[in-house]
């Protein structure tokens, strides 16, 4: 793609050296005939030479005045004009030195001319042809003499000459990386090795420029994909105005039918359908949560983005069968997140395309332009932000293939568990051995989005908390003496489950049963013959619609966790209806260094209790957080609920409709991982950051969290420096950059400070031993963890 500063300098640049040329030529003519004049004409002659000097003089200038301002650079690239600046420097040198020797012959001429006609002589037709021949040998250019070893002569031609061709050879130029550069730009060298052994793979690093120099390395990697610093040739750039008639803007979107035409099923597989019906239940919501919005922030007059969203979950490719178990019993947290986060996008007033078979998105991904093209300009891509799943991005790969890493800043993953840095970047898993099948992507950590706030690394998405139940359909209905059992999965009463390191279930509900009545949810698989783990003095009403189940939590004082599923949206379901919360506290932290399900899982997470969200950011009176072993914690606890007449109903802002519409309009309007990581954040704003000095063996997330604050990775870079650290009044006995999740920070003994060399590698979850990290943190509206105060 021609560059518009090409478009808008050449043009005019080779007008005017037509024009110098023309005048050039015009004077030379003029001066012969100048040499022939009368004495009577002479005078206007001189005029009209001093005329002909200063509009030469003039046209040089501006010509020259004019190329200050092209994309200046060390090779010929498609968004420079170097050649053409290099050919011109050497021309006007040429030019503007020939000129002044013209001069000079000129007063020679007219001071022979004005002698002989003093002398009233007039030379003979042989003479005046020698004479013309002598001058026009006389004014034809000849090399100029370069200095010589031998003799070491260096002229003011040869001192002219020898700058035209440092000029042409690009010597000049700065095309070496400073110790500053490796520093701020970490990724720049790499991908400098990269291209010296790459670029000839690919013929469209030629079409940019690249020829196999270093400086040709160096402008790609920072004129196209970003990843080196601007150099001299940026000083004088006019950045060109955006086409603000060429921008679509939108406002909120309430027509439901134009969605439902969206989610049109591939082939017969009703793939959509449990995520249809939940959007119908739930519309009317989110065209009220838009209204009332609307009331508080401004939402029209926003940049309509071009959305690809790819469900790989649904795929037959991925073999989960969520399509075929979706009405079953199978797990409906990730079709809960998707439906929100589909509906979401189209309230908002965004342009939807939405797949979920390989061969839908194969279709889409063979229409791109150079899609498979592994130079990664990012100009004119033809979506602005794509969101999918682990399995999605793998198929997203594999049909885009080079053509990947230009699409990977729009990527936003739906990850339900996160991935934490350690695990995203698959060299630093792999030489420390947790490289697993989900992570290893090498995406900014901030690009996973996940169903609870579980890692400031990752970027809370969410989901909304579903309400079948309003004013009117509560009246009715009495709240019993009853406990409700969170699990539908009959395995999940087993004693000795799979999934939980505790024992004795049946004894923790025998335990709460002495309170309350037990009453369960259970799918029932009536051809099974399989035996029941669940007790027979549990009453259970089967599988339930959705809104029979909160008529359930409506009826039930207490909503009962047996330590798994992990972080489903029903606890915060049961909140929602009245129903106070048993979360089971697990005597170990859960992760995957001692729980099966969470092996292979790009997180070392240790959950402290079935729901730590629950736990930590709800809490009592409506959470009760409980050592299910101890009969006498759960009797207490028990007692405590029982004696509370009013059981009244929480609901925390994020995981409303509105709130969920506000989090993510300002992850859409703000999060622009196309324009580089490596610039200091300018979201969430400064005024929003504090930086704390964590405790020794303190992770960011803890240090912060101790401050009343949540750490923010995106002002990681900013701190990274000595300079920042002498800032925060520590000074540094030694400085060294390492790659590792521990950095910024400083040895508590020694004062000896590491900074981060690899910022994938920037983690609000590392900490070490004896290490004191250097942290970002923001502050956060309570009820949206997600956003700052300044950030709506």
């Amino acid at each position: 793609m021609v560059s518009p500063w090409r478009l808008r300098i050449l043009p005019n640049s080779r007008q005017l050296l037509v024009l110098a040329c023309l005048l050039f030529l015009f004077w030379c003519m003029t001066l012969y005939r100048v040499s022939n004049l009368s004495p009577t004409r002479q005078k206007e002659s001189e005029v009209l030479k001093n005329e002909i000097i200063s509009l030469s003089e003039k046209y040089v200038r501006a010509l020259s005045r004019e190329n200050t301002d092209i994309v200046d650079g060390p090779y010929a690239g498609r968004f420079t004009a170097y050649d053409l600046k290099k050919t011109m420097a050497v021309l006007l040198e040429s030019m503007l030195e020939r000129l002044s020797r013209l001069e000079v012959q000129v007063h020679h001429v007219m001071n022979i001319s004005n002698s002989s006609m003093a002398n009233l002589t007039r030379p003979s037709v042989d003479q005046s042809e020698d004479s013309l021949h002598a001058e026009v040998n006389f004014v034809t250019p000849t090399p100029m003499a370069l200095p010589t070893e031998s003799t070491g002569e260096v002229t003011e031609h040869s001192m002219s000459k020898q700058k035209q061709l440092d000029l042409i050879v690009g010597k000049t130029e700065a095309c070496m990386l400073t110790d500053q550069d490796k520093q701020v730009y970490t990724k720049c060298e790499g991908k400098l090795e990269w291209m010296r052994q790459m670029w000839q793979s690919d013929p469209c690093y030629a079409s940019y420029g690249v020829d196999g120099s270093e400086c040709s390395f160096l402008m790609y990697l920072s004129e196209v994909e970003g990843w080196c610093p601007k150099r001299t040739w940026r000083k004088n750039v006019k950045v060109p105005k955006e086409d603000l008639s060429k921008v679509q803007y939108v406002n909120t979107n309430d027509d439901i039918d134009g969605l439902m035409k969206i989610l049109v099923d591939p082939n017969e597989r009703q793939s959509y359908a449990w995520i249809r019906m939940r959007i119908r239940k739930m519309w009317p919501r989110w065209v009220a949560a838009a209204e009332k919005l609307k009331e508080k922030q401004m939402l029209q007059k926003r940049r309509r983005k071009k959305i690809l969203v790819h469900l790989g979950l649904l795929s037959k490719q991925s073999g989960w069968g969520f399509a075929e178990n979706q009405f079953k019993g199978g797990p409906l947290g990730e079709l809960v997140q998707w439906s929100d986060l589909i509906c979401t996008l189209y309230v908002l007033g965004h342009q939807l395309t939405i797949t979920s078979e390989t061969y839908q998105l194969e279709k889409i991904l063979s229409q791109l332009p150079a899609a498979n093209s592994p130079c990664q300009s990012r100009t004119d891509l033809p979506v602005h932000i794509i969101y999918t799943d682990i399995v999605g991005l793998r198929q997203f790969k594999r049909y885009v293939k080079g053509g990947y890493g230009k699409f990977s800043c729009l990527l936003r993953i739906v990850d339900s568990f996160g991935t934490e840095p350690a695990y995203n970047l698959r060299a630093y898993a792999k030489s420390h051995k947790i490289l697993t099948s989900w992570g290893g992507q090498d995406l900014l950590p901030q690009q996973f989005f996940t169903m609870f706030p579980h890692s400031p690394d990752n970027s809370f998405m969410g989901f909304v908390v579903e309400q079948h139940l309003n004013d009117s359909d509560v009246k009715g209905i009495k709240r019993e003496n009853w406990a409700l059992v969170y699990g539908k999965n009959d395995y999940m009463y087993e004693n000795t489950s799979r999934v939980s390191l505790y024992r004795g279930k049946e004894k923790y509900l025998n335990t709460i049963k002495k309170r309350l009545q037990i009453h369960g949810t259970v799918y029932v698989d009536e051809k099974s013959k399989k035996k029941s783990y669940m007790p027979s003095f549990v009453t259970n009403h089967g599988l339930q619609k959705p809104e029979d189940f909160h008529v359930l939590l409506r009826k039930s004082k207490v909503f009962v966790g047996l330590g798994f599923p992990y972080e489903g949206p029903a606890p915060l379901e049961a909140i929602a209806n009245g129903a106070v919360y048993i979360n089971p506290k697990f005597s170990s932290p859960h992760s995957s260094k001692n729980t099966q399900f969470f092996k292979g899982k790009p997180t070392a997470r240790e959950l402290t209790s079935q729901h730590p969200y629950a736990e930590v950011f709800i809490g009592e009176p409506y959470v009760y957080t409980v050592h299910v072993n101890n009969e006498e914690e759960i009797l207490k606890v028990l007692d405590k609920i029982l004696q509370n007449k009013e059981f009244t109903s929480h609901m925390p802002y994020e995981f409303t409709e509105e709130g969920m519409l506000q989090r993510m309009n300002a992850y859409i309007e703000h999060q622009n991982w196309c324009q580089f990581q490596r610039q200091d954040a300018k979201w969430p704003p400064h005024s929003a950051i504090s930086f704390v000095i964590g405790g020794e063996g303190q992770s960011c997330k803890e240090a912060c969290w101790g401050q009343g604050l949540i750490c923010e990775p995106s002002h990681f870079l900013q701190i990274n420096s000595a300079r920042s650290m002498k800032e925060a009044h520590v000074e540094c006995s030694r400085e060294d950059y390492v790659a590792d999740i521990f950095f910024p920070g400083y040895h508590a003994n020694s004062n000896e400070c590491i900074f981060q060399k690899e910022e994938l590698l920037f983690s609000c979850v590392g900490k070490k031993s004896n290490f004191r990290r250097y942290c970002p943190c923001r502050n956060y509206i309570k009820g949206q963890t997600a956003l700052c105060k300044e950030c709506v």
